[in-house]
Order: structure tokens, then C-alpha cells, then sequence
């Protein structure tokens, strides 16, 4: 389990019987083809499902949506609207983390993730999983909008556990990606769906192609 030292601005990990991190066997050099863990990632109501579930199916990857492994704890406050501190999250980051690297060790090419990872030291803890082997490539996805537009998604919603003021918590807590997190695409979600997940597609093809180069 891990947990954040403010003063320090490092993480402390601890032992957990549930959350253990996996190796994975990094690709003869001769046979080398990266693997990647696309996050999927934005506040609530930015369209991370619509755009991951559409990507795994271009790209022929495994879906690990983030939302199903969220602790009922974790869901009942945010239907309450009380908004999940730090500790609430390190949990759920470490099985997300996890749930990809061990579709790595299954055999796929990559995976993608949702998960709003909504500071920079969430996205921390996702990317311990790039250190696990040579091959192994973290990329986000930030799915950019306003607090206006997120809103009026989610009060289109129906049954969905995610109220205005989560929304409205949740840009409270949101730290953007800069120019210093080097593994991070960002794509504008003021458009339609389907020109959201083409873009996404694209921007994500292009990073594959840099990688090639």
C-alpha cells in the first residue's frame, strides 16, 4: 500500500496481502516490440469510457475500466457526494496499476485504462508500472474540457453515481498535466464523441510512430 509524505513529496509503500506488484519478463532485445498501458484520464464526465472502450477495439487491446474496481466505500461516498481523499484513491491506483501489468504477463501487447488520475501524484503511481520492464511503455491520455461542458454531461447522465458537486470537487482537486510530464497526450473534448475518439486514435498513433523512429 502506499502512502503520500506531504513534507517530503515521496510515497511510502507498505505491505499489502492484497496489492502486489507483478514482473514482467521484458522481450528478448532481438524480438523487442514496446508494450503499452494507455490511461485514459480527465475529471468526471469527459467521455473515458466512450473514448477507451473505442481505442481497446482499434488497437486490439484488453479494457480495464477503472470505475469497476473502485471499493464500495469509495462509490457510496461519491453518491453521497463526498469527494475521496488520497487515501481513498491508493488503493484503487495499485489495483488498477496491477490489473494492467497482469494483462501484460498474460500475454497482450498493452491495455487500456480508464482512470480520472486527476493529480500528478496519481499518475505516479501508474507509472511505477514502466519500470517494470525495458519494453514497457505508460502513456496518458488527458481528455481536456471545461468544468461547464463536464457538468452539463453529467447532468444528462442516468444512474450514475457522479453528482455536479463531485464535478465541481473534482476540478477543485485537478492538476493539470505540463509541459514536464513527457508521457502525457492531451486531447480536446469540446467536440462530438466520434471526433474525440478519432482524434484520440490519431494522436495516439502518432506518439506510436515517434516511438518507431
Amino acid at each position: 500500500m502506499l502512502s503520500y509524505n506531504e513534507k517530503s513529496g515521496v510515497y511510502v509503500s507498505t505491505p499489502s496481502a492484497i496489492h502486489t506488484m507483478g514482473k514482467v519478463q521484458s522481450i528478448p532485445k532481438h524480438e523487442t516490440r514496446l508494450r503499452h498501458i494507455w490511461i485514459i484520464t480527465g475529471p468526471a464526465g469527459c467521455g473515458k469510457s466512450s473514448v477507451a472502450d473505442f481505442l481497446a477495439k482499434r488497437l486490439n487491446l484488453p479494457y480495464i475500466e477503472g470505475d469497476d474496481f473502485h471499493p464500495r466505500s469509495n462509490v457510496e461516498k461519491m453518491a453521497n457526494g463526498i469527494p475521496l481523499t488520497d487515501d481513498d484513491r491508493w488503493d484503487w491506483l495499485e489495483t488498477l496499476r496491477n490489473k494492467a501489468v497482469e494483462e501484460l504477463q498474460s500475454g497482450a501487447e498493452g491495455c487500456v485504462v480508464t482512470c480520472s488520475c486527476l493529480k500528478r501524484r496519481y499518475r505516479d503511481v501508474i507509472r511505477i508500472a514502466g519500470r517494470e520492464a525495458d519494453d514497457v511503455v505508460v502513456r496518458f491520455v488527458y481528455l481536456r474540457a471545461s468544468e461547464e461542458l463536464l457538468l452539463k454531461r453529467v447532468r444528462a447522465r442516468k444512474n450514475h453515481y457522479m453528482k455536479d458537486d463531485m464535478v465541481h470537487s473534482q476540478f477543485t482537486a485537478l492538476e493539470e498535466p505540463d509541459e514536464s510530464e513527457v508521457d502525457v497526450v492531451s486531447v480536446d473534448v469540446s467536440g462530438s464523441l466520434a471526433s474525440v475518439q478519432n482524434l484520440t486514435v490519431e494522436r495516439i498513433r502518432g506518439c506510436m510512430e515517434e516511438e518507431r523512429q
